[in-house]
Parts: C-alpha cells; sequence; structure tokens
C-alpha cells in the first residue's frame, strides 16, 4: 500500500489556539525546533472516540517542554481541551494524536531565549502498528549499536525529538537485517528498551522490566505493571543484564503505538508467545476499549 505523506492530507489540525485547515499548519524551515532539536512530543492512541490516558499525556508534554527549558503558555486543561476539540474536528473513533510543542522562528542560534514557543495537535486514523499476524506470533528484534544516553548527558526523562535520532538510526539498521526493531542498551550495558517502546520479561513467573534510569518510562508500561499487579503477578525493576535472556522464558513490549507486543527471538534467542503475556494483552485491550 503507496504511503500518503504527511502533507498532502486533509483535516484539521489544532494549531495555536485555533482549528486550522490541514495544509495550511506550516512552519517557517529556520524554525529553532528544526535546527537544534527544541521539540517535545506526544504519541497518544484513540479509543471509541476517546484518548487513553489524555490528562497522563498533556501532563508529560508540559513536564517535557520544561526540561527542554520552554515555557508552556497553554494550561493542562487547555491541552486536554484542544486535543478533545481536533479529534471531534477530524471525526476521529479509532486514531492517533501527535501533539508537538518548539521553538519558533525567532532566533536561530543555541541561545533561544527569545523564540516563541508553538504548539500543534493533529489526528489521524492509526491501523495496528504491527500486523495482527506479528502480533500473535511475536517479532524479531535486533541489538542496537547506540545506547541510551546517561541522564547527566541528556534531558532523557523528556519526550524529546532529539532524543530519537538514534532510535531512528538504530531502527534503519533492524529493517536492513530482517529484524522488526532494535533492542537499545542503557549507558551502562543493562538492557534498557526497544526504538519507541519499553521492554518486559518473564522470568520464572515473575514480569521483570529494566530500571528506567537512562530513558522514558512509558504511560503504556505504568499501566501493564498494573495490569500486572492487579493479576497477582509479582513486578520487578531493576537493571538486567542481556546474558539474562538465556534464562527468560517470554518477553513482549509496551508503547502507545506498539500496545502490548510480543517477541519471539532477540539477536538469535527465541522465546514463547506464553500465557502471561497473552493474558496481559486480553486485560490491555479490554481497559483501552472500557469493556
Amino acid at each position: 500500500m503507496a504511503l500518503i505523506p504527511f502533507d498532502d492530507r486533509d483535516g484539521t489540525i489544532w494549531y495555536d489556539g485555533k482549528l486550522v485547515p490541514w495544509r495550511d499548519a506550516k512552519l517557517h524551515v529556520l524554525t529553532h525546533g528544526l535546527h537544534y532539536g527544541s521539540a517535545v512530543f506526544e504519541g497518544e492512541r484513540v479509543y471509541n472516540g476517546k484518548v487513553f490516558e489524555l490528562t497522563a499525556h498533556s501532563q508529560r508534554l508540559i513536564d517535557s517542554a520544561h526540561l527542554l527549558d520552554i515555557q508552556v503558555p497553554w494550561s493542562l486543561a487547555e491541552i486536554d481541551r484542544a486535543t478533545i476539540e481536533t479529534i471531534k474536528a477530524n471525526n476521529i473513533t479509532e486514531g492517533y494524536v501527535r501533539p508537538i510543542l518548539w521553538r519558533g522562528s525567532e532566533m536561530l542560534a543555541v541561545a533561544a531565549q527569545a523564540t516563541k514557543p508553538h504548539l500543534a495537535i493533529a489526528c489521524w486514523v492509526w491501523p495496528d502498528y504491527y500486523t495482527k499476524e506479528k502480533r500473535l506470533q511475536g517479532i524479531k528484534l535486533g541489538m542496537a549499536d547506540y545506547r541510551r544516553p546517561a541522564p547527566d548527558t541528556a534531558p532523557v526523562k523528556a519526550k524529546a525529538a532529539g532524543l530519537y535520532m538514534i532510535c531512528t538510526l538504530s531502527k534503519h539498521k533492524a529493517e536492513r537485517e530482517g529484524f522488526d526493531d532494535a533492542l537499545m542498551l542503557d549507558y551502562r550495558g543493562f538492557l534498557a528498551e526497544c526504538t519507541g517502546a519499553n521492554l518486559f520479561l518473564i522470568q520464572n513467573g515473575e514480569v521483570h522490566t529494566p530500571e528506567a534510569s537512562g530513558f522514558l518510562a512509558g504511560i503504556t508500561r505504568k499501566t501493564v505493571i498494573a495490569l500486572a499487579l492487579k493479576r497477582g503477578l509479582k513486578v520487578v525493576e531493576r537493571q538486567i543484564m542481556p546474558n539474562e535472556l538465556d534464562s527468560t522464558e517470554e518477553v513482549f513490549i509496551t508503547g502507545t503505538a506498539a500496545e502490548i507486543t510480543p517477541v519471539n527471538e532477540i539477536a538469535g534467542v527465541k522465546f514463547q508467545v506464553g500465557t502471561i503475556t497473552r493474558g496481559l494483552i486480553e486485560d490491555y485491550e479490554a481497559l483501552v476499549r472500557g469493556k
């Protein structure tokens, strides 16, 4: 199926306080956010016409902006309302929402105190990130060359555009090698996350997930931990060495786009799509759809 470029679509985007035609939502080529990565964003899912964990996403957008020293002129409630307004304007019942906040074009230098912050919110119909077949059988992960940066080298708790450059490079390499995604280590050599999703391992009937010290602990990750605890499963957040994959029964990744996706292989190590993973997938689907 041919890809439709995002600048060649119709619809409505919320842009700096008002709804504008999709094709008119533009910015100047000398925008600070483009040249210096001074932008933060969110990825949100719409189920049955409602954004799952909308306020948590809007708050993280604000928090991420503050970590990049961007003053946000919109309140949490205003961002929530703008998101809902955009979804309704585009008649989205099952889809994806992308809010993005960036520094404007008033200055083009490392220092950017005089730049004006801008906020846009777009949404569109969103199919499954992975096909149904992939989600039943599990995906294959390669190992990334790049590591997640240390907390004292970058604002790792921000969902910042610039932090995703190494993710793009790692995903491209993985796909060229026949994998679906790449597993990244943290700055110390422990397991961290995939290029856009958090990681979970099942060991001896327990749920283990890497300690989020050098990467973003996702909203879906938090939701899945709560679901696992509700099932009576033990959840352990800790530093996990790569050689522990050999003693792991099940693996899955979590994220707004990936939801809960099983993994059947990491760099040649095989896993089953087991009962714990399948049970959590059922619980998550019921939760997000209000069943």
